[in-house]
């Protein structure tokens, strides 16, 4: 199967299964899928609040507790999804039971990795490692778009003998990543610049072009680039797929420019919502936070009389030790909501408690959508660079445990 075919078979199914992933559960006051979906409803409402975030941290285990529930309503409703694609990964493998761990491969001797690698933080370290392994391995000139301090371009030039430019708007990760350069003797320099403001004369026909998390639009801005100066080779893993310039997404292939869906900001954060497993005192307060924000969120509808969200800044972890009813006059205060003497907060303390067992429900059949939402915006990009020519591939760099944003885009002309 082509990357266009599978690309219209996700969208297919995306476009049918909306209700369940497009929510903005915050908002909700009940199931809101319940009456097509009874048998998926009646089962989430069946499902100890202790063990969600343990569902909800593997997707393996995500799919083998709701899948079941949600094909009998399917098949009640005598629908036809393409359903199976829920079991893939965000690069169409099949989804694995557990996460697979991999050898992080060492491509510097230990006295200079203990240089290269110092302040980095040791996931990242080996995500860089991990990248620069799948990279090929020939003379072609590097350019390290969204560089930063230059980590991934300066292994790249240590370990491969290559010329590497570096591209990063910020002067002073330039300067720092230069001095590193000039004291190891690397072939790589800086060029300090924005990667909005054009910089496509920066992009050649016989170069490289790699780019590890560089966000949103900031890798698609290399991508179109790439393809305008015909690029030989781009390898990047995208991440943060959300941080774009615009309200909605900007489809790049024909696929999902002649697609029915209309993605929002919201709905791009999707892939990037797994729970990690925490201590439970972390648990807890998260709880609490969701709940006490949930609480205040009814009594702010209330008070305002306007049934919509209010955004409330960010609180401190110490504030999580004080009274609900503090944390709702704080909250109130922020955005000017005048609140009377005779609330009753153990009310709407409760009402929180409910909202939050809610909206942890909601967000966990959302959450059987993320690998394949990931899939359709990898696919996107994909399909877009066989469109102008190259031969694509879809792999994984490093295990999901080193991190979740690990799929690897390479393009070869």
């Amino acid at each position: 199967m082509t990357a266009e075919q599978k690309l219209k078979q996700i969208d297919t199914l995306l476009t049918q299964s909306q209700m369940l992933w497009r929510c903005r559960s915050f908002e909700c006051q009940d199931l809101p899928w319940q009456q097509d979906f009874p048998v998926l409803a009646e089962l989430v409402w069946q499902l100890d609040d202790d063990v969600l975030d343990k569902i909800d941290a593997c997707q393996y285990t995500l799919n083998k507790t709701l899948l079941p529930a949600l094909i009998a309503d399917l098949t009640a409703q005598a629908k036809d999804w393409p359903i199976a694609l829920l079991e893939q990964s965000a690069i169409g493998n099949v989804t694995p039971v557990e996460t697979e761990v991999l050898s992080t491969p060492q491509l510097l001797d230990e006295i200079d990795e203990a240089h290269f690698s110092a302040h980095i933080k040791g996931r990242k370290w080996q995500q860089i490692n991990a990248f620069v392994a799948k990279l090929p391995v020939d003379k072609t000139p590097v350019l390290e778009w969204c560089a930063g301090k230059g980590h991934l371009g300066r292994l790249i030039a240590k370990a491969h003998h290559r010329e590497v430019v570096s591209l990063e708007w910020q002067q002073s990760l330039c300067e720092t990543g230069e001095m590193f350069a000039t004291k190891w003797q690397l072939p790589q320099r800086f060029i300090c610049a924005d990667a909005f403001a054009g910089q496509s004369e920066q992009l050649q026909t016989k170069q490289l072009a790699v780019a590890l998390h560089a966000c949103g639009d900031l890798h698609v801005q290399l991508l179109k680039h790439a393809c305008h100066a015909g690029t030989q080779q781009v390898v990047i893993s995208p991440c943060c797929y959300h941080l774009i310039q615009d309200k909605q997404y900007q489809p790049l292939s024909a696929v999902t420019k002649a697609s029915e869906l209309t993605l929002h900001r919201a709905d791009l954060q999707l892939p990037l919502q797994q729970s990690v497993i925490a201590n439970e005192k972390h648990k807890a307060l998260r709880l609490q936070e969701m709940a006490w924000r949930l609480g205040y969120d009814a009594l702010q509808r209330e008070v305002r009389q306007t049934d919509s969200y209010l955004p409330v800044p960010a609180l401190k972890q110490s504030q999580l030790n004080g009274e609900f009813s503090d944390f709702c006059k704080w909250a109130a205060a922020a955005k000017d909501v005048n609140l009377a003497d005779d609330i009753n907060w153990q009310y709407y303390c409760e009402l929180g408690e409910q909202r939050q067992r809610l909206t942890r429900r909601i967000d966990l059949v959302a959450h059987l959508f993320r690998t394949t939402l990931e899939q359709w915006l990898l696919l996107d990009r994909v399909c877009y660079l066989e469109e102008h020519g190259y031969q694509v591939s879809l792999s994984e760099f490093c295990a999901n445990s080193i991190t979740p944003r690990n799929a690897l885009i390479t393009a070869f002309k």
